[in-house]
Parts: structure tokens; sequence; C-alpha cells
């Protein structure tokens, strides 16, 4: 028997009836006497103990055997106990989650942890007794027997008779891919597109063949609906990484003393796997920082009015091509004049400066490394070392994230990635002999400008561009390509770095494309301003560039 393709099958089923059990004991949180959800939690915890038991896995199936016990008490009684009986049940979940994650990584199942297993046992032993207890009949004479009568024949009805019952269709039938054939499969799909491109490219310069022509047309739109169902293949809804993040949020409330409810909108819409992977650590540290620095206790939001229970809401929106996401909570939000005060100590603002920043202005500080907003170091946060990577991770994805704050009031904080990193839409520009590509969604506008109406002061250069000064950028500077000599007239790509306008300042523009991205070789990943490539229609290989790490 193939046990290792059992265990990965454990694995997965294992990890969604997780979900299923955190997202049902939330729920109860909220509902004690919610029967589907104790229902959820039971039936979870033996169909977890089952499959452990199948593969030999015993202390798995020990701890999963006394959570389910326990659960079969509450459904006995038709109610969860209270906050500390839950607590123990989330403790049994975590254990659970960890011992497989132990399994994904060696293969063995770690021992379960007795004093949990006692408490379990304990907490089903008492509830036992309790429930006998209440269900004890008190003292009284034993009731007269009645003589049993004969039951009445059934009368026929006049009623019509039920409407027969729809048939229910059936959802289609799913299949389970390995993640690394898929992989593969979407590449080779990139290979098609590119190479198509290529033979489009080679047939152009060959005179004019009609009967050549209609049937690359016809090549380039099976080509296009293979792309569109490639891209249907990578994309996966953001309920995969939102849908945990209530019940770490409550894992956090609980150590920081704090209560707290989290709403979830948009998690069916989807998103590149690719980036959805990567965004799963920026939106856990938000979610904890929200909870930990913004989140007052019950007491002090009942003197300011609020709630006793704070909100946090996670909302996403489909903005063309990118998702929007964004982080608020109504709690005390960001202490503006201590931020700025600890960016003009940490020497990240000159004192003059500080002092005529705006709000908006003050608020992004918090993504300067080693800034923190925290009062107090804890084991959570306070470190200053989360907002920077925060920035960093979104800025990779080709994204970007802001922060806004009301004392009092909240934080939100909106992060904004694109749908697909596997084919985007890029401007073409030439850079000495290389073309070079950026994402088109980050180009505000291209500018014609009088070269000699640049100015340059040292290294720096500067235009003026609607009344402003722009910094200019020279690319090839940038990444190290000889360019030709300035001409009467520089192309200048106007973008947007980390709030910033700047001017990119390129020889030539060479068009729009839309390109299949493909990950740089291992030989340049440390190169940061490259964040892809692509092969052009001649076989040449074109790079994508990162207009914030080229800044």
């Amino acid at each position: 028997m193939d046990l290792e393709k059992y265990r990965t099958i454990f694995i997965e089923e294992s990890t969604e009836h997780f979900a299923e059990i955190s997202r049902a004991l939330l729920e109860l949180e909220k509902n004690p006497k919610g029967a589907d959800s104790i229902d959820v939690v039971f039936r979870m915890a033996h169909s977890i103990k089952g499959m452990a038991a199948s593969l030999g896995y015993d202390s798995i199936t020990e701890l999963a055997h006394k959570l389910e016990d326990r659960m079969q008490l509450v459904r006995q009684a038709g109610r969860i106990e209270p906050r500390e009986e839950l607590s123990l049940i989330f403790r049994g979940l975590t254990a659970l989650e960890a011992m497989v994650g132990a399994v994904r990584e060696t293969g063995e199942a770690p021992p379960a942890d007795p004093e949990l297993v006692a408490a379990l046992a304990a907490r089903a032993a008492s509830f036992t007794q309790r429930g006998e207890a209440e269900r004890r009949p008190a003292e009284s004479p034993e009731p007269k027997k009645k003589r049993a009568e004969p039951t009445p024949a059934p009368r026929a009805s006049s009623a019509p008779a039920p409407p027969a019952r729809l048939a229910v269709p059936r959802p289609p039938p799913t299949v389970r891919v390995n993640t690394r054939t898929l992989d593969r499969f979407l590449s080779t799909v990139g290979e098609v597109i590119l190479n198509t491109s290529q033979v489009r490219t080679v047939s152009s310069g060959g005179g004019q063949n009609t009967a050549l022509a209609e049937g690359l047309d016809r090549m380039d739109r099976v080509v296009g609906e293979l792309q569109r169902r490639a891209l249907e293949l990578r994309t996966t809804p953001l309920l995969r990484i939102l849908e945990p993040l209530p019940r770490a949020a409550r894992d956090v409330a609980e150590r920081s003393g704090v209560r707290v409810e989290v709403q979830l909108r948009g998690a069916e819409l989807e998103l590149d796997r690719s980036i959805l992977d990567r965004l799963s650590d920026p939106l856990v540290h938000l979610l904890r920082n929200a909870v930990d620095h913004g989140i007052e206790p019950p007491e002090e939001r009942i003197r300011a009015g609020k709630p006793a229970v704070g909100r946090i809401s996670i909302e996403a929106r489909r903005e063309k091509d990118t998702i929007r996401l964004t982080v608020s909570d109504d709690g005390a939000g960001i202490d503006l004049d201590a931020v700025r005060q600890r960016a003009v100590e940490a020497g990240v603002v000159h004192p003059d400066l500080a002092a005529d920043l705006t709000a908006e202005q003050i608020a992004a500080l918090v993504f300067e490394p080693g800034l923190s907003t925290a009062a107090s170091v804890s084991e959570i946060s306070g470190r200053g070392v989360g907002m920077d990577a925060v920035r960093s991770t979104l800025e990779s994805l080709g994204g970007s994230v802001e922060i806004t704050s009301e004392r009092g009031r909240g934080t939100t904080t909106t992060l904004v990635v694109p749908i697909t990193a596997a084919v985007q839409r890029v401007l073409l520009l030439g850079v000495g002999a290389e073309i070079v590509a950026i994402p088109i969604a980050k180009v505000e506008r291209i500018e014609e400008c009088p070269t000699e109406r640049i100015e340059r002061t040292g290294a720096e250069a500067f235009a003026l561009i609607d009344g402003d000064l722009v910094p200019v950028l020279e690319l090839g500077a940038r990444i190290a390509q000889p360019s030709a000599p300035p001409g009467k007239f520089t192309h200048l790509v106007l973008t947007e770095v980390r709030g910033e306008r700047v001017a990119l300042a390129a020889e030539r523009v060479a068009g729009q494309q839309q390109i299949y991205v493909k990950p740089l070789p291992e030989l340049l990943r440390n190169a940061r301003a490259l964040s892809g490539l692509t092969i052009l229609g001649d076989g040449r290989p074109m790079f994508l560039l990162d207009p914030n790490q080229i800044a």
C-alpha cells in the first residue's frame, strides 16, 4: 500500500476539517446553543480520528477521540459551556493542527500532550456527573399503569398529496492536483504563449501569405483561450488566507486582555496563487497589530462610548486588474505625535521638517524599519520589525500599501495587489541596446520633455511637471546599462514610488505588450530591480523592472 499517497490525503482533508472546526467554534462563541456548529465540530473530530487510526497515528487518534467524546456530551446538553470550556476545545484544535503539521514535515505524529488529554477527559467526566444529577428524577409514587386501548385505524385523507421533491443538481466533480504538477502545466502554457509570439514575429517578415496569416490568427485565438483557462487554474479564492484570521485575532485578543470580532467581506474574490501565498504573512501581521495596538480593553471602550467588543473589518474589492484589501479597526488609532517624536529620535526625519508633516505623512512613517507604534514591547509586537516587511512584500508583488488613522476612531491599512503575476501588460522602454519593461499599471503617463528643461544638481536631476519639481531618475544608470548621449528630447515615464511622484528617463518608448512573466533564474534573484523576465518575439530576453526598487 502506498502510505505516502494516503498520508497526503490525510493531511489535506484534516486541514480542511480544521478550518471547518475553527469556523464552527467561532460561531459557538457568539451562539453557545448553535446545534449545527456543535454537530460540525463533533463530525470533523470523528472524521480526523478515523483517518488517523487507519494510518496508525495513535496519538492523533487519542486526542481526536477525547475531543469527539467531549463534543458528544455538548450535543446532549444542547449548548457549550462557558468561555473557559470553549478555550479548552480551541486548545485541542491547536494541538491537533500542530500534530498533523509534524506529520507533514516528518511523516511521524508526536505524542499528545498528556495534560491536555487529561483536561478533556476531566471535563467530560464532570459534565457526565452533572448531567446525571440533573436527570435523576425526584422520589414519587409509581404511577398506575393504564390499560392499553386499541389504536383507531387511520382515516383516508382528502388532502392533496405533497408535491414531488425537486432533484437538487449535484455540484460538478472535482479532482485534487499536486501543486508542482499544476505549476509545470502553467509553465508549459507560458512557453506556448511565448513560442506563438515568436512564430508570429518570424512570419511577419516573410511576405504576404494569406493562409499562414489565417492559421496564425486561429492559433492566437486558441492560445488566448488556453491562457485564460490556465489563469483560472492559477487563481484561488481569498477565503483560503482570510478564513483563519478570525481565530488568529481571538488568540491574540485573549493574550492581550481584549475582546474582538472580525468581519470578512469579499472573500470569494480570486487572486493568483503565487501572490495569495505571500499575502498571508502581511495580513496576519496587520491583524495582530490591530488587536494588540489598536483595540482597547472592554472597560476603556465602554468609557469612550464604544461597544465592549472591538471590531476589525477585512474587506476585498476588485478594481480593474487589482484587488484592494483594507484592514480596518475601531480602536484607539495611532498616536501621531508619538510617531513624529520617535521618528525624530531615530533620525528618520529632521526636527525642522517634522512639524510640517501632514497626518498622512506621519502615519506612513510606521513603515520605516525599527519604528514601532507600540508603547511597550510584548511577545506579540512592538519591536518595529513588521510594517517595513509588509511594505517590502507588497512592493515585491508589484503592489502598494498605505495607512490612515484617526485618534480614538481607529486605523485603516490598504493593500493593493495585481490579480495575476503571470500575464501583465507592460510598457516597453529602450535603454541603449536593451529593451526593458515596467508594468503599465504603474505608469501615470509619458512626458516628452526638452532635455534642456531637466535641471541637474550634482548627481540629482529634476524636471518641472504640472508646476511641481519631480525627481528624474536615469533608467540606464539605475540598471547599469550604457546609454546614448541625451538628444533634444527625453522621454519621461511618470510613476509613483512610495507615495512620491518620480520620472524615469528613457531613450525611447518601444510600445506596449502583454507578456507572460517567467521567474528569474537563481543567479539573478538578488537583483532587486528585476521582478521577472520574458522572451521577445525575436528570441531575446527582456527583463521586467520594479519601479520601487529602481528608485
